[in-house]
C-alpha cells in the first residue's frame, strides 16, 4: 500500500530545486543569446562604419582629382565639379576648397588641363563614433592641349598617398581635411 498524503519534505525540496535550476538554465541561455546578438551587432556596426568612411574617402579623392575642359561653363568656372566635391566634404572644409578651386579652373581654361584619378586602395587608420582617418593610395594622370590644339600627356601618372580626416555629420561621413603621407 502506498501511503496517501503529502510527499515527504525531501522529495518536495528536490522538485522545487529542479524547477529553479531549469529556470536558471533557460535564463542563462536567453542571456547568452542576447549578449551574442549585441556583440555581433556592434561588430557589424563598426564594419559598416569602416566601409562607409572608406567609400566616402574614395569618392572624395576621385571627385577632387577628376576634372577637365568639359566642366567649364561660359564664365570659365566648373560649377558641376564644385557641387560634386562639396557633396562629400564638411561645410568647414568647403570654405577652403572654394578658395583653391579658381587655380584648377584657370589651369583648365588656360592650358586645357584634364585630370583623371585612379584609387588603388583605402584603409581605415583610426575610427570612432564620429571621426575617422583613412589612408588612400592612387595616381593622377594629366593631359593638356599643345600649341596645335592636340591633347597630349603632361607626364607619367603621379602616385599619391593621403591621410584623409572625416567627421560624421547627421549620420554621414564627410571629408574634413587631407594631407599627403610622406615616408620617413
Amino acid at each position: 500500500m502506498t501511503p496517501s498524503g503529502p510527499p515527504p519534505r525531501s522529495a518536495l525540496f528536490r522538485l522545487v530545486l529542479v524547477g529553479v535550476l531549469a529556470l536558471a538554465l533557460v535564463a542563462s541561455l536567453v542571456w547568452i543569446a542576447v549578449l551574442k546578438s549585441h556583440r555581433t551587432g556592434s561588430a557589424d556596426d563598426l564594419q559598416s562604419n569602416r566601409e562607409a568612411a572608406m567609400a566616402t574617402t574614395q569618392q572624395f579623392v576621385l571627385r577632387v582629382n577628376t576634372y577637365g575642359p568639359s566642366l567649364l561653363d561660359s564664365k570659365g568656372q566648373m560649377p558641376a565639379y564644385r557641387s560634386r566635391v562639396k557633396a562629400v566634404i564638411t561645410p568647414k572644409f568647403a570654405a577652403s576648397f572654394d578658395q583653391s578651386v579658381p587655380v584648377a579652373e584657370q589651369s583648365v581654361k588656360n592650358y586645357g588641363l584634364s585630370r583623371t584619378c585612379a584609387v588603388f586602395s583605402t584603409g581605415v587608420e583610426v575610427i570612432d563614433s564620429d571621426s575617422a582617418q583613412v589612408l588612400v593610395a592612387g595616381s593622377i594622370s594629366q593631359t593638356v592641349k599643345n600649341s596645335k590644339g592636340k591633347r597630349v600627356s603632361a607626364g607619367e601618372p603621379a602616385p599619391f598617398r593621403l591621410r584623409v580626416s572625416l567627421d560624421k555629420i547627421d549620420g554621414h561621413w564627410l571629408v574634413d581635411d587631407y594631407a599627403p603621407v610622406t615616408s620617413s
